[in-house]
């Protein structure tokens, strides 16, 4: 089994699904030719032709809103921002268009797509490049927010976000995009979402997380374990709609929940938990 970086486990998501179903578009400012900003993109212009992989105009809402009338027509767009800094001009399409059309058309139409969004600080890019939004779209009922924290998750979960027919935020953390690496298959395979993981069973107390906080919690639960101190983590991978049962069960065994975001506190996501 190949060792991928979360940049290559998600290009080889991305791969995996333009493979299989020729309804699946990528789109993006420089994802084609250049292959993205991070490289996320790279090659696959060149595997699937520029009908299926192909740039666009500097223009968020533009991008997102094109996706949408691709997904009315049947099509799986993914559709990338290239920071989730810059996704707020896209925010009314997302907000009011993509999550509510299910149910205005009364299940007419859906609108599957994956909006994929670089999230989060750590690469000494200041106030444009650094944000983490999840919580504004948390609250957005008929949109899914997933956040991997490691290279297994992020293939994982994003070929099953692709194929959701509902449409998903896929926040990828940045900083560890070349800095965790793991063993990831070159074949399929999904992660499903909605489902956290209980990534070290504990007595004493539950450590929660997502995306990049991940590395820090579980490098502050050896720390105290060294002090005697069992740890319990949970990765939690969706944040809506978030593992309620995991979690719950998790805090009733050890009393004790400490929850760790890189977003602001101020109604952060882990304030909901």
């Amino acid at each position: 089994m190949p060792r991928m970086n979360i940049i290559q486990a998600v290009n080889s998501g991305l791969r995996c699904e333009l493979q299989r179903d020729p309804k699946v578009v990528v789109f993006g400012e420089d994802v084609g030719h250049f292959g993205g900003v991070f490289r996320a993109t790279a090659n696959l212009q060149n595997e699937f032709g520029d009908q299926r992989v192909f740039d666009t105009p500097l223009s968020e809402n533009g991008i997102v809103g094109t996706a949408v009338g691709m997904a009315i027509y049947g099509l799986r767009p993914v559709p990338e921002v290239q920071f989730a800094d810059f996704i707020y001009p896209a925010f009314d399409q997302i907000v009011n268009e993509v999550s509510k059309l299910r149910y205005r058309s009364g299940g007419q139409m859906a609108c599957p797509m994956v909006i994929r969004a670089p999230y989060g600080g750590g690469i000494r890019g200041g106030h444009y490049h650094s944000q983490s939004p999840e919580a504004y779209f948390a609250h957005t009922p008929g949109l899914k927010v997933v956040i991997p924290s490691n290279p297994y998750e992020a293939k994982g979960l994003l070929v099953a976000s692709i194929r959701d027919d509902n449409p998903v935020l896929f926040m990828e953390p940045k900083r560890l995009y070349r800095a965790s690496t793991g063993d990831v298959p070159e074949e399929e395979y999904t992660i499903p979402l909605g489902q956290a993981e209980v990534v070290k069973e504990g007595a004493d107390i539950t450590l929660l997380a997502w995306g990049a906080q991940m590395e820090m919690t579980e490098k502050a639960a050896e720390l105290a374990e060294k002090d005697g101190v069992s740890c319990e983590i949970i990765d939690l991978r969706t944040i809506l709609p978030w593992d309620v049962k995991t979690v719950t069960e998790s805090v009733l065994k050890t009393g004790r929940l400490v929850i760790s975001q890189e977003a602001p506190i101020t109604s952060g996501f882990a304030s909901e938990i």
